[in-house]
């Protein structure tokens, strides 16, 4: 539907079709990802949050760890007759500070690690919406 001027045919007329809405304020849909990568205060409360999750799982296996081979000495010199029991012709501290202490701290350091990837997870759950 071309209208003709003269001998040419000139295109119609563009209409500009807007919504009534237009002018509205839009939202902005912000991720946590870009949060963080624009080091926002939000940004900075979800890495924190994150740390101390860390943290805080850190400082109770510390304080388990010290909690029982820690205190070993202690008992050895309150209780002098722990040093003296043998177990199957080992001494009763040599078994303690070698398969007790080492299993204590394989299990510890394996509880670490899920705990830890655990909370990574939740925090990658966390950027993706999820």
């Amino acid at each position: 539907m071309s209208e003709r001027r003269g001998d040419r045919d000139v295109p119609p007329r563009r209409v500009r079709v807007t919504s009534p809405r237009a002018d509205a304020t839009r939202t902005r849909v912000t991720s946590v990802a870009s949060e963080i990568d624009a080091q926002t205060r939000l940004g900075e409360v979800y890495i924190t949050s994150l740390i101390r999750s860390q943290l805080r799982l850190a400082v109770g296996v510390l304080l388990a760890l010290g909690l029982t081979l820690g205190l070993l000495p202690l008992l050895f010199h309150l209780v002098p007759a722990i040093g003296e029991t043998d177990v199957l012709g080992i001494p009763l501290p040599w078994l303690l500070l070698t398969v007790v202490a080492s299993t204590e701290i394989i299990a510890l350091g394996w509880l670490y690690v899920r705990q830890a990837e655990r909370n990574e997870e939740n925090f990658s759950d966390l950027l993706e919406g999820r």
